[in-house]
């Protein structure tokens, strides 16, 4: 007989990344700290500080001071997103873990929605439906999931959304090189290498209203070429 599929967590840890986001440190805390309640029994916020040069770090800590189920994490010099992501999945010690964006672009009792999933799934990924973003990064973020799909085996169509959901067993012995906006790329890579199920759910997707990103930055983008082909190279060598 089958199993119900899942409707709570019996323990999550939910991390996100955080680089001179002062302005939404606080609300992403609280939003979580409001939805988690409804979806664990128990749970973990990891706030990682990659670097900030703002207030992020005095603004996170404040709240776990007076929230124990909060903690942050600080890298002391600016590592990259993707560094940050995996400090924030490593540093968790739950049966289950989830990451997102530090910048409140998704809503995050979307993950309830997800959570049934890992009845049948390793891993469950977001995809975003009506992204909030202008048309040169909508149709650069095309081409890119086109390249990730077509050289690295990824099967989903939204390499880089950030809300993602994982069995912690999933991510167990996995060695991430990536440390900007390959991340993702690698880690799922990694994830299908190791024969993990993954399985691709909608998720909407807010404006920023806070805040800049970094992702057209000409450095990262120039690093994360560099790292998928490097990448690309190690499995086409493994798979011979």
């Amino acid at each position: 007989m089958a199993s119900s599929p899942l409707t709570r967590l019996p323990s999550l840890s939910a991390s996100f990344p955080a680089h001179d986001e002062e302005d939404n440190v606080d609300g992403m805390i609280e939003s979580l700290l409001a939805a988690l309640p409804d979806l664990a029994d128990r749970f973990e916020i990891i706030a990682v500080d990659d670097g900030s040069k703002d207030r992020t770090f005095e603004r996170a800590s404040a709240i776990a001071e007076r929230d124990a189920r909060v903690r942050v994490v600080r890298h002391e010099v600016n590592r990259g997103y993707g560094a940050a992501v995996w400090t924030g999945l490593t540093s968790g010690v739950m049966e289950y873990a989830f990451f997102t964006d530090g910048d409140r672009q998704f809503d995050v009792r979307q993950l309830g929605e997800l959570i049934p999933f890992l009845s049948d799934y390793d891993v469950v990924v977001g995809y975003r439906v009506d992204r909030q973003d202008n048309a040169i990064r909508i149709m650069n973020a095309h081409a890119w999931n086109w390249l990730i799909r077509t050289l690295l085996d990824v099967p989903v169509r939204d390499v880089d959304c950030a809300f993602k959901l994982f069995r912690r067993e999933a991510l167990n012995d996995l060695e991430i090189v990536s440390g900007g906006a390959m991340f993702s790329a690698e880690l799922l890579a990694r994830l299908v290498a190791k024969g993990q199920r993954i399985v691709e759910r909608p998720v909407r997707h807010l404006p920023r209203e806070t805040g800049t990103s970094s992702g057209g930055n000409p450095r990262v983008i120039a690093r994360a070429f560099k790292e998928l082909f490097q990448l690309y190279g190690e499995l086409r060598g493994s798979a011979r």
